[in-house]
């Protein structure tokens, strides 16, 4: 694990959430209201499985300026929904060209739950753009890993169900496939799409 990679490891240790269990951000030195990493790292090789059955890697099918990515579960209570609300929102903030730039990723922490069905039916609460990811838990934690990002299934809940620790960063990917920004779960709609129109902005 690179530099990078630990940087994200130390963001991501501060905002874990049990269960996956929102405001303006200051404007950082850099001029995101996330966090920029000085030391980027670049996206995973490693393949998982698109609500179509395809194979999709985050350093090969991500062939947009800026993508962007987050690890979840459809069943998650709360957190999960509130990110992706945002994130959805942040995209309206856009305009059609900008938006057109941006592709967002969500990975699940639950493949075994998280079949390609129930991640489309999910995604599209937010929007039919949105690609879905599943696949072989030891590939999603290795990947996850590659991110800084800690996931973990808790014991089984009365319900019968159970839920799942993880990280609750949005992660960027440019056009070189690095990671140059990361958000935490409190950005608001608003915030992104300005560090969005920033991170396009460099791109061009």
């Amino acid at each position: 694990m690179g530099r990078g990679s630990f940087a994200a490891v130390a963001l991501s240790a501060a905002l874990v959430l049990s269960g996956c269990a929102s405001g303006e951000q200051p404007v950082g030195e850099e001029g995101f209201h996330g966090t920029a990493l000085k030391d980027r790292y670049a996206a995973p090789v490693a393949a998982l499985t698109d609500t179509d059955g395809a194979d999709f890697s985050l350093a090969e099918q991500t062939e947009k300026p800026v993508t962007l990515v987050f690890f979840g579960y459809t069943n998650c209570p709360d957190i999960c929904q509130m990110v992706m609300s945002n994130v959805a929102s942040s995209l309206t903030r856009l305009d059609d060209d900008q938006r057109d730039d941006v592709q967002v990723v969500f990975v699940t922490t639950d493949p075994a739950r998280d079949d390609e069905k129930a991640l489309r039916t999910y995604l599209d609460r937010f929007s039919d753009d949105f690609v879905g990811l599943t696949g072989e838990l030891s590939t999603i934690a290795e990947l996850a890993k590659s991110f800084g990002v800690f996931m973990q299934r808790e014991k089984k809940l009365p319900s019968g169900g159970y839920d799942v620790t993880h990280d609750t960063h949005v992660f960027s990917i440019d056009s070189h496939d690095e990671v140059p920004v990361i958000w935490n779960q409190d950005t608001s709609a608003t915030d992104l799409a300005d560090d969005l129109t920033k991170l396009l902005k460099a791109d061009s």
